[in-house]
């Protein structure tokens, strides 16, 4: 496990007070930022370069809430020089996007312009105050388009039903946040919720495809049982 002193230099963690050259006193601040950065690469994946480009939001008290929360949201999904290179099928190595290139040169069906219109008359048919260039909807749409690839492009029926169900669990997470009075506390949770919330309505959404999965073509008599629990 990295030390204190890494998290220091990489800059997400502020220097302790000096008692000796080569000791430092940490408070209970740095404790609480040390268990909330741990749990920001542990449970909600990010990298250290966007914990520190998110908790350089959280620590600006000129930072409106709804623009941390924007920060926060957008570092979920990984920058392009993030991302991992993409091999081919000789094994070469090569940077994102390019296995797209090559699929429109052979006159592979152009799929992204589509992917986004069906998030941009999403966002008109919801009423939801997003610019289609959110990189949410950028993220969705790359989804839309790999479902197209894959050859399972009815799934966008399903948009709607995937945006109900977000609509309650986004105010639950705002509602949350309302509920802590200093600053402080409220842009931390605006932090929490986003990205650990993000995987937390992950693991709900696999436990209850297990138990949906278990009712529609398991054992009907142990289904049963499961339900009178």
């Amino acid at each position: 496990m990295p030390t204190i002193k890494y998290y220091v230099r990489e800059g997400v963690l502020p220097a302790g007070t000096l008692t000796s050259p080569n000791q430092a006193r940490y408070d209970d601040g740095h404790e609480r930022r040390l268990r909330l950065i741990r749990a920001l690469l542990d449970v909600g994946g990010l990298s250290l370069s966007a914990i520190a480009e998110v908790l350089e939001a959280v620590d600006d008290p000129g930072q409106p809430v709804h623009k941390v929360l924007g920060v926060a949201a957008r570092r979920i999904i990984p920058e392009e020089s993030e991302k991992p290179e993409e091999s081919d099928q000789s094994g070469k190595r090569g940077k994102p996007g390019e296995a797209e290139e090559v699929e429109a040169a052979e006159g592979a069906e152009p799929g992204s312009a589509n992917a986004r219109e069906e998030v941009a008359a999403l966002l008109a048919r919801r009423g939801w105050y997003v610019d289609a260039d959110n990189a949410a909807a950028r993220s969705l749409a790359g989804v839309l388009e790999a479902l197209h690839r894959v050859g399972h492009g009815a799934f966008v029926e399903l948009l709607d039903v995937y945006a109900d169900a977000a609509e309650p669990v986004a105010r639950a997470d705002l509602d949350y946040v309302r509920r802590r009075a200093a600053r402080e506390d409220l842009v931390e949770s605006v932090v929490v919720g986003t990205v650990l919330g993000e995987a937390m309505f992950g693991a709900l959404r696999r436990l209850a495809h297990v138990d949906a999965s278990a009712r529609a073509y398991g054992d009907p008599e142990e289904a049963g049982r499961w339900a009178g629990a």
